[in-house]
């Protein structure tokens, strides 16, 4: 079996070590002290006169800090062990770790307390293939420190490993000669601060901290406020409160604040998306717009700066077009991968429009609709002069970077995810499906934005006529009369790549389904090929590319299931978005602590327990957000005007639910769901 593998985060810094604590590199996995896309620390490894040590048990207290109980050598030791170790380690702007040794003899005990200390300064894309640097490495006894420091002309990452205690101190790291009482105790506090500078002009310094007690309180405080911003959820379903708030929490610890931006926004995930992604930050703002509004006005703030201004195939930027991913690390930085500033993704740009429309609709904030007209005009824009690839009036992708550029630019993005049911692939540009859905209600929402703030009742017609003109000519084209349901994409020809496949449920949640085939669309999603159970696949069974663990030919996502529900509950076919939701929160509790990216796609009634892939990543910002958008669908939650609407339809057996303070432009309100009532009530 593998060891298990801890980690400790805080949006821009987190660290992955064994169940030790240890840090080793693993040829395969991100482990080490990362910040901004770079490891800062590739090795990190304790010793008690020259013993490795072994783990008693571990206390997982936040996020952001983790504590590891050990004892030297072997199993065999544990039990009459005459020292013990404790690691505890937390992360803020920088890195901390005090190290505690308990002598329990009832004699002074003298030992050699060694923590082995290196960096390669790798950049996170080339885990697993680390090219060779050359790291100068400055050990001073006298200040208590050790310096790693990498520098290729303006890009220079440095981390500076200091100690409260005396130490010698030397190129690979620090040791501890230290005498303990009797029953007495040692402890030193190590930081290490990450200094970055040449990115952007930036120069960025994770200082240390003198009182790390200040620094975790505050930490604390931040949580709680967090928190507390949030609405309370009170159930009757045993365990559903635990985990809705383990989803809160993980949402606090994905908030990642970009280089010379000032406000948090969320990133991906750990461990490979620990970066701004506009497709993952978009939907988890969708998805947690009545418990966490404030991470949408940062969300399109940034989008809006960093909007495509020019043509560049390098980085497959237009104007209009909405980021996909900002980088930082070295490859970034000298043009070796694209990412920089990336813009491959077909799917970001009409979905910033819808964003900023449902930020609106919750919260009435009309000043941030005003200041962003023109990125949302340019968005809208977008869509038919540089998405739309071969004048059929759909959106439409292609890479033009041949080199590095993502193949698959939708939310499916692996190269093999978009392919027929003989699993044939198409040729580019393709034009998927659920992007047509998005581009659609990114035109009716243009104009409703149109005619209600910016005054512009002729524009807002324009958008009105073509959204109509997409709709009818998606169901003419894309819709599949003998099977009864939507192509996942069209070739550029026109011909439909025929597979069934979970991305017609966002077809229902965009609103571009005309009512009289709606139903067909959810018994698909119901049905026994799409759903397993557990939640709707990526990608139906019976079909010659489906594979239940592959993550977009038939694993089953709890974000995408998340905007499947959403769309069936608007057709008013409730009890099935209740399945579905059912499902994914048994997927949660189930597994316990952080909503997984994604879990094979076998039957329920066959496994009895949601199979984790290693490709997942946890804790994931759409994951979590996951969750919360399934409890807002099963209570129906709608703004209305300046009122809160609440239709709740929640599995049989679910129980009474109550939200309560759910924030918005009525302030804050109350929603109560159970077999006997339903409602809202003002506060």
């Amino acid at each position: 079996m593998k060891q298990e593998l801890v980690h400790v985060l805080a949006g821009n810094v987190f660290a992955i070590s064994d169940a030790q604590g240890d840090i080793e590199i693993a040829p395969q996995a991100p482990v080490g002290l990362f910040s901004f896309d770079t490891r800062f620390l590739s090795h990190w490894v304790l010793t008690v006169d020259g013993e490795r040590l072994n783990a008693l048990s571990r206390d997982d207290m936040t996020y952001f800090e983790t504590r590891f109980f050990l004892v030297p050598g072997v199993a065999s030791h544990y039990v009459d062990a005459d020292v013990s170790i404790i690691r505890h380690r937390s992360v803020h702007d920088c890195f901390h770790e005090n190290i505690t040794v308990l002598n329990h003899s009832a004699r002074h005990a003298e030992f050699t307390v060694r923590m082995e200390v290196g960096s390669d300064f790798a950049d996170i894309a080339e885990v697993g293939n680390v090219r060779q640097r050359t790291v100068h490495v400055d050990a001073d006894s006298a200040r208590h420190q050790l310096v790693l420091r990498y520098e290729r002309e303006r890009f220079v990452r440095e981390a500076t490993v200091s100690s409260t205690a005396p130490v010698e101190v030397d190129d690979r790291g620090l040791t501890f000669r230290i005498r303990v009482e009797p029953e007495g105790r040692w402890e030193t506090d190590l930081h290490v601060s990450l200094t970055i500078q040449g990115e952007h002009g930036q120069d960025m310094r994770a200082s240390l901290a003198s009182h790390q007690h200040d620094v975790r309180s505050g930490m604390d405080e931040d949580l709680a406020g967090w928190l507390n911003r949030a609405p309370r959820l009170v159930s009757e379903r045993v365990g559903l409160e635990a985990t809705y708030q383990g989803s809160l929490a993980d949402l606090a610890a994905l908030r990642y604040r970009p280089l010379a931006y000032t406000e948090r926004v969320p990133v991906g995930g750990l461990p490979w998306a620990m970066a701004f992604c506009g497709r993952d930050s978009l939907i988890t703002c969708l998805q947690t717009m009545a418990f966490t509004p404030e991470l949408a006005p940062a969300t399109l703030r940034m989008l809006a700066l960093l909007q495509g201004g020019q043509l560049d195939d390098e980085h497959e930027e237009e104007p209009g077009k909405i980021l996909a991913q900002l980088r930082y690390g070295e490859s970034a930085a000298f043009g070796a991968l694209p990412n920089a500033l990336y813009y491959g993704a077909a799917d970001t740009t009409p979905l910033f429009v819808v964003l900023l429309d449902e930020y609106e609709l919750w919260s009435g904030d009309a000043d941030l609709v005003r200041q962003l007209r023109h990125p949302a005009r340019m968005a809208l824009d977008w869509i038919d002069e540089y998405g739309d690839l071969t004048g059929d009036g759909y959106v439409r992708y292609q890479r033009r970077n041949e080199r590095h550029g993502v193949v698959n630019q939708c939310w499916k993005d692996s190269d093999d995810a978009i392919a027929d049911v003989r699993g044939r692939q198409p040729a580019f540009p393709r034009a998927t499906c659920e992007v047509q859905g998005y581009a659609y209600d990114a035109k009716r929402r243009g104009a409703r934005l149109a005619r209600t703030f910016w005054d512009d009742p002729a524009y807002a017609d324009r958008l009105e006529r073509e959204a109509e003109a997409l709709k009818e000519r998606f169901n003419r084209d894309f819709w599949l009369p003998h099977r009864e349901y939507y192509a996942l994409a069209l070739d550029p020809y026109g011909e439909p790549v025929d597979a069934l496949s979970s991305n017609i449920g966002h077809l229902l949640w965009s609103g571009i389904v005309p009512e009289h085939r709606a139903e067909a669309v959810a018994e698909h999603l119901v049905g026994p090929r799409l759903f397993n159970g557990w939640g709707v696949r990526t990608l139906a069974a019976g079909q010659r590319p489906y594979n239940p663990v592959g993550s977009h030919l038939g694993a089953v996502w709890p974000s995408d299931n998340a905007l499947v529900a959403a769309g069936l509950r608007r057709y008013r076919f409730d009890a099935h978005a209740a399945r579905i939701a059912a499902g994914i929160l048994d997927v949660a509790q189930t597994l316990g602590g952080a909503v997984p990216e994604l879990i094979a796609g076998y039957e329920r009634s066959i496994t009895k327990y949601p199979v984790q892939l290693p490709s997942a990543g946890r804790p994931q910002s759409w994951s979590s957000g996951a969750l919360l958008m399934l409890l807002g669908t099963l209570l129906g939650l709608r703004p209305t005007g300046d009122d809160l609407l609440v239709t709740p339809a929640l599995p049989a057996g679910f129980g009474r639910l109550e939200l309560l303070d759910i924030p918005g432009r009525w302030g804050h309100a109350d929603a109560y769901a159970s077999d006997r009532s339903t409602g809202t009530r003002p506060r």
